[in-house]
């Protein structure tokens, strides 16, 4: 079993989304037909892009085009589950393309096992992270009424092959949210990790951090 990571840098959603697919098309194939295939993990940054999950209401977009285009970003709907999110350059973005059963995972496991890396990555800058019942990804004061979140997470699913990820929120420029119902919640904030520490966090290196906490929790052991 081979795990390849992959960092596209800062790239077109659509573009990424176009690429992860035909990563996902390739290893379905190679699965059904018994052949060899590599699992792979990318990492990249989008430029300013909200996306709406398959499940998602759009009224949770709270702009109409003209808006959009003053604020530079665009607007896509796309085929993982979960509402509505904001893409944009500080956020940390994890798509891992896998052959779940390969990790002896099944989706819901899965999910979790992404929450708990973002959770561990968060312990590891000295914030306390966890979840909310009945809400997925990673939030602050969870408990609270002060509940913000601080990874998205939204995944597609086919015979236990994944594609999209998790959006972690780094350096990200909140403001961005204030035009969305960030996940069709109206009553819960969102942060990042440079917010809850005040300073700026270099990309590179939680970017090796997540990775190695990831194939921690995937139990692959590599050099």
């Amino acid at each position: 079993m081979e795990i390849q990571t992959i960092d596209w840098g800062n790239i077109d959603y659509a573009k990424a989304w176009n690429k992860q697919t035909l990563f996902f098309d390739e290893l379905l194939l190679s699965k059904t037909n018994g052949t060899k295939y590599v699992n792979r993990i990318i990492l990249c940054e989008h430029p300013h892009t909200y996306t709406l999950g398959r499940n998602g209401k759009q009224h949770n977009m709270l702009i109409d085009a003209m808006q959009l285009k003053r604020l530079d970003a665009c607007y896509v709907q796309v085929d993982r589950g979960g509402d509505i999110t904001y893409h944009g350059p500080g956020q940390l973005v994890c798509y891992p393309i896998l052959n779940l059963e390969d990790f002896g995972l099944g989706l819901k496991d899965y999910i979790r096992l992404l929450e708990e890396v973002v959770i561990q990555v968060c312990n590891k800058y000295g914030v306390k992270a966890g979840r909310i019942k009945d809400a997925t990804g990673v939030w602050i004061d969870g408990d609270t009424n002060n509940a913000r979140k601080i990874c998205a997470i939204g995944v597609r699913c086919s015979r236990f092959i994944s594609m999209h990820g998790l959006a972690f929120n780094i350096n990200t420029d909140l403001n961005y949210f204030n035009y969305i119902n960030p996940c069709g919640f109206t009553n819960r904030g969102v942060s990042s990790l440079s917010n809850e520490l005040c300073h700026d966090i270099n990309m590179q290196e939680i970017k090796k951090i997540l990775i190695d906490e990831l194939y921690e929790q995937l139990r692959y052991k590599h050099l």
